[in-house]
């Protein structure tokens, strides 16, 4: 599955963990994606990965 927002276009970002001795090691931050059916701005009912923020924020309507 995709890891981007078709909506919003939320995608994974890099970041660090930093210990509390301030070792560094990569991370990365992953949106939260669920594949949903949605009826899109032409009224056509499709499936598409939307964010969990998109779907809270009313941006899309669920079929």
């Amino acid at each position: 599955m995709s890891k981007v927002c078709e909506v919003c276009g939320k995608a994974p970002a890099v970041g660090r963990n930093v210990s509390h001795s301030h070792k560094v090691t990569a991370r990365t931050f992953r949106p939260n994606i669920q594949k949903m059916t949605i009826k899109d701005e032409n009224g056509v009912v499709r499936s598409a990965n939307i964010c969990t923020t998109c779907l809270k924020s009313g941006k899309v309507e669920r079929a």
